[in-house]
């Protein structure tokens, strides 16, 4: 009999925010991310990547909101959640001149591994990230990927339930980048894995979630498949044909639902090479499959175009900056237009109208403080049940394993008992 323990995030944040004086770097972020899985953290220089990733590790505070690694609190228990993270910087910070087994041993000592298990820890580590026939070898003798390797062997050796992986594959050449994506993909399997990463194929590739942040703003937090297909706005399609009576223009005109079509351009074979447009209820390849061959257009090659999760990021962080552009524009005219209307009073009523207007923002910013402290409020109950709710579930989880051994326990004096007596029976 096995216990299925109900599935519980492993990170929790939630209403992040921090600020540095009048600078918003991560701006009410909330998002969680499960037992096992892969996630790519995604966003332009400046975005508020490092700065999350530096709060889920407990090197810098939160100024509001909480972050909750594997059910610990990291304002309450920080050093318990610095136990449940291995972190790998980008710019790979190692001794060179110790060994690869000597900095691992004292990356050991430093994660309180224990003693007795430091050895077979530190073994099972060089193993797992491909390092034992280099773990004599001095540090700065190694080549870049190996470097990598050590470093994420030094984020490992605690065995911990979360890795934070920067930047792994920058500087590689390609053969250690296959090499350290499928590393990843391995540690994976036992471990929850946030990757921050420029290269966006290599994030389709390795990831099963994408967090996506810009300007400190969540835009997103889906898979990529579910990302790229989001954004696909239209159904096109490029199909290189052999039209002697140029009939292709008339033919094209019967597919349901068609938009457009646009010559491209006329390759040395003669061929020629056309984009066509149409909206996603149409099945454009069926109907160019159907249509074309009838009328005498010879097809030769159709590709669908393949949006990407490169298509999706830039698509998704130019919308923010046009809402953000947009937003700026509007409170811009709406400071015009008031500046324009105190213009036109008298120099009295003018001083009475800003006057007004330093009262109303008085109590908008009043209001909005408020508001936030209620929500707050809110948020602080909500944690103190969801502790209350884990605590119980933790007890009870307990509670059926001790059922469950001592159930296995008096199955087992059961078995032994009944075979002790056919043994008997049979003498």
């Amino acid at each position: 009999m096995q216990i299925l323990k109900e599935e519980r995030p492993v990170i929790e944040v939630k209403h992040v925010t921090k600020k540095y004086g009048n600078f918003t770097a991560v701006d009410d972020i909330s998002f969680t991310i499960k037992d096992n899985e892969v996630v790519g953290f995604l966003g332009p220089n400046g975005a508020g990547k490092s700065t999350t990733m530096n709060m889920i590790t407990g090197y810098i505070e939160p100024t509001s909101g909480k972050i909750i690694v594997n059910d610990y609190d990291i304002s309450k228990d920080p050093k318990k959640v610095k136990r449940q993270i291995g972190y790998m910087p980008e710019s790979t910070p190692l001794y060179n001149d110790l060994t690869v087994r000597e900095f691992v041993n004292y990356m050991a000592d430093l994660k309180y591994v224990k003693r007795k298990e430091k050895k077979e820890r530190v073994d099972k580590v060089l193993k797992d990230v491909g390092l034992t026939d280099v773990q004599k070898k001095l540090i700065r003798n190694l080549s870049r990927g190996y470097k990598q390797r050590v470093s994420m062997a030094g984020a490992l050796i605690g065995d911990p339930k979360v890795l934070i992986l920067d930047e792994p594959t920058v500087g590689l050449d390609p053969k250690q980048i296959t090499e350290i994506r499928d590393l990843i993909r391995k540690l994976g399997k036992n471990h929850t894995v946030i990757l921050s990463s420029h290269i966006l194929s290599e994030v389709s590739q390795i990831c099963e979630k994408v967090i996506i942040i810009n300007k400190g703003k969540l835009l997103a937090v889906d898979t990529p498949s579910n990302l790229e297909e989001k954004i696909e706005d239209d159904n096109r399609i490029y199909v290189t044909v052999e039209d002697e009576k140029n009939k292709i223009n008339k033919v094209a005109k019967k597919i349901k639902n068609l938009k457009s079509i646009e010559f491209i351009k006329d390759k040395n074979d003669g061929t020629k090479e056309y984009e066509l447009i149409a909206d996603k209820s149409t099945d454009l390849r069926k109907e160019i499959f159907n249509l074309f061959p009838k009328n005498d257009i010879n097809i030769l090659e159709l590709k669908k175009t393949e949006i990407t999760l490169e298509d999706a990021f830039l698509k998704l962080i130019s919308q923010k900056e046009t809402e953000i552009e947009e937003k700026k524009k509007k409170e811009e005219e709406k400071k015009a237009k008031r500046e324009e209307e105190l213009n036109k009073m008298s120099k009295k009523d003018r001083k009475e109208a800003i006057k007004q207007d330093k009262k109303e923002q008085r109590q908008k910013e009043k209001d909005e403080f408020n508001k936030q402290w209620e929500e707050n409020k809110k948020r602080e109950k909500e944690e103190k049940e969801r502790v209350k709710e884990v605590k119980k579930k933790i007890k009870e989880e307990k509670t059926a394993e001790r059922v469950q051994n001592k159930t296995e326990k008096a199955e087992k004096k059961v078995a032994k008992a009944k075979e002790s007596l056919e043994k008997g029976g049979k003498k």
